[in-house]
């Protein structure tokens, strides 16, 4: 075998041992977004969150980038429940492609989705969809943003933001694939689960998303 597909075998098998579990990878969705929202000024705008169907938090983007496969990150989506009270246990996803951010190598980077609407809530939950394709992704404003920044934001399908060496910001995410991901449904909820039934708020959440789901409820719960 010649020194060079050795040394990316050996490399690409190592990470994916070192690769981190979904309750692991919960945890870590967790604390990004109760870090990004910490800071008022420069956060993902209340009014939004409270508007929102859907959030998906995609942290660490960089772990994922070295797996075979193509698979540049693993994490989560949570939808309202029925009542538009609380969260629902949070289903798998994985994102593939895409331009920004995700270059091997690059830096680490969490990802932040708000679904505004019905449409693209059925979008995310399908068995997969693509950006800038089969829906529009806009990036997100940050913080106090205008009215007129804001009530833009409230009619796009799906917002989005990036944060990477503390800085945070909206972005395009034109390109990338979303979806689900069987094997950490499987891992979480111990069967074969769609994220669909997932988030419909029938699916007790398993322990290990208490965090994601406190923090979540925490502050969509502001008036």
């Amino acid at each position: 075998m010649k020194p060079k597909l050795f040394l990316f075998l050996a490399l690409g098998t190592g990470l994916m041992h070192a690769a981190p579990t979904a309750p692991e990878r919960l945890g870590a969705a967790a604390e990004a977004f109760k870090e990004v929202m910490g800071i008022p000024d420069k956060s993902i705008p209340q009014q939004l969150i409270n508007k929102a169907q859907c959030v998906v938090i995609v942290p660490n983007l960089k772990e994922g980038a070295f797996v075979f496969g193509g698979k540049y990150g693993k994490g989560f989506v949570s939808c309202r429940n029925a009542d538009g009270v609380g969260w629902s246990a949070p289903g798998s996803i994985r994102i593939e492609g895409g331009s920004v951010g995700f270059q091997i190598g690059g830096e680490e980077i969490d990802v932040f989705m708000l679904i505004m609407n019905k449409k693209g809530m059925d979008r995310l939950l399908s068995t997969k969809f693509t950006l800038g394709a089969d829906a529009q992704a806009t990036a997100g404003p940050v913080g106090r943003s205008t009215q007129a920044e804001t009530d833009a934001a409230m009619t796009a399908e799906i917002l989005t933001w990036s944060r990477s060496r503390g800085l945070f910001g909206g972005i395009a995410l034109n390109g990338a694939t979303l979806r689900e991901d069987s094997d950490w449904n499987k891992e979480l909820y111990g069967r074969e689960i769609k994220n669909r039934e997932i988030v419909s708020g029938k699916v007790p959440a398993p322990a290990s998303a208490a965090p994601l789901l406190m923090e979540l409820n925490r502050f969509s719960s502001r008036k």
